[in-house]
């Protein structure tokens, strides 16, 4: 730390050296976050101070916590759903497995995800002592429900569905794994980080939220396709009684007890999702999601033309398409300026499209694509 202060001018030229340094969204296709909606700026903005970690203080806040809330239980199948926000999908899938294990009470637990999860499952065994099995996906990339019954022991404390995965976009069978969770009187957690703010404004309907009956919880991030600004995931969960074992006390602050997992909270991502949420309502989420929809179905049909086609077709807005050299066609298109990511097994490209495209830069995709696959 310097021991005199700089000042202002020159500290916010430091800042814009750092930030010119990042890279703009502009031509990133592999980020599953996106430039936020100018209102939810402006409200983050002004709750900069307020800390949901001590709710007693910021009673507005809270207010708004719980408005966030019923909103999305609305959308998610349950307007009576409780919950919070959290930091993020990595926190809240902690959090509800966190729920499992303490509610199981079990020696040796394990949790069955397939194949397809989000490597926060990882995360989560390292942090809760938690064996994860990993089940296969069947051709369709989603979670092969036989082969999820049949890892099922007297250990198991809980299953885990993707409703909209990280690398395929693919919608597990929520409805036979609900079956299974309550057959076997297991909790079942349902993934739909990304997925939360896209399926119920698809044209098509999908079983996964908590109209299924034996869904627990679910993790949706507003700040994902839901426009918010990061950091704001979302917990949440069909009967209050699945927080309780997360409480713990805290004898300083304004309140009781704590049932998150961060301590300090930001109130300014509860107020961007609350801003965003209320002003676009469904008809502006379905704007936004068609439009990303037809920008991907464009994306398709462009790389179709030069014979490079998707592993399956796009249930949502992300695509994984077989191309072939596939490392020396990312690296042509990284020199071009574009980001680009890949899926695991089978190896393929994995493209997000995602609000800050647009269709001239699908285009130009497209054609850099079709260049760098011709080299």
């Amino acid at each position: 730390m310097n021991q005199k202060g700089l000042s202002e001018k020159e500290v916010l030229a430091l800042l814009k050296s750092a930030r010119q340094k990042d890279t703009s969204y502009e031509k990133v296709l592999s980020a599953m976050c996106t430039r936020p909606h100018p209102i939810a700026m402006k409200a983050h903005m002004d709750f900069l101070e307020s800390n949901l970690g001590d709710s007693g203080l910021f009673s507005g806040t809270k207010e708004l916590e719980e408005k966030v809330i019923n909103i999305m239980g609305g959308l998610l199948g349950d307007p009576d759903a409780c919950g919070y926000i959290t930091t993020g999908g990595t926190e809240s899938n902690i959090q509800a497995l966190r729920t499992a294990r303490n509610l199981a009470n079990k020696k040796r637990p394990n949790v069955i995800v397939p194949v397809s999860a989000h490597f926060s499952f990882d995360k989560t065994a390292d942090l809760l002592g938690i064996k994860i099995i990993k089940a296969g996906l069947d051709n369709e990339f989603k979670v092969d429900v036989s082969a999820v019954e049949n890892l099922i022991d007297d250990n198991t404390i809980a299953l885990v569905g993707i409703a909209g995965s990280t690398e395929f976009g693919q919608i597990d069978p929520i409805n036979d794994l609900a079956g299974l969770a309550m057959s076997r009187d297991v909790f079942l957690h349902i993934d739909a980080a990304f997925g939360g703010f896209i399926i119920p404004f698809l044209g098509k309907k999908y079983d996964f939220d908590f109209s299924v009956r034996g869904v627990t919880s679910i993790t949706a991030d507003p700040h994902k396709m839901g426009m918010s600004t990061i950091p704001a995931g979302g917990l949440l969960f069909r009967e209050e009684a699945c927080l309780f074992p997360l409480e713990i006390d805290t004898p300083y602050l304004t309140i009781r007890k704590q049932h998150s997992l961060a301590g300090t909270r930001s109130g300014g991502a509860v107020a961007a999702a609350y801003a965003v949420m209320t002003h676009l309502g469904r008809e502006g989420y379905t704007r936004i999601v068609d439009r990303c929809m037809r920008m991907t179905k464009r994306l398709v049909d462009g790389a179709g033309e030069f014979g490079v086609t998707p592993l399956i077709d796009p249930v949502m807005n992300i695509v994984a398409l077989s191309v072939p050299d596939l490392d020396k066609v990312r690296k042509r298109l990284r020199e071009k300026g574009w980001f680009t990511s890949i899926t695991r097994d089978p190896k393929a490209m994995r493209l997000i499209i995602m609000p800050h495209m647009s269709e001239g830069s699908i285009d130009r995709f497209v054609s850099d694509l079709g260049e760098c696959i011709r080299e």
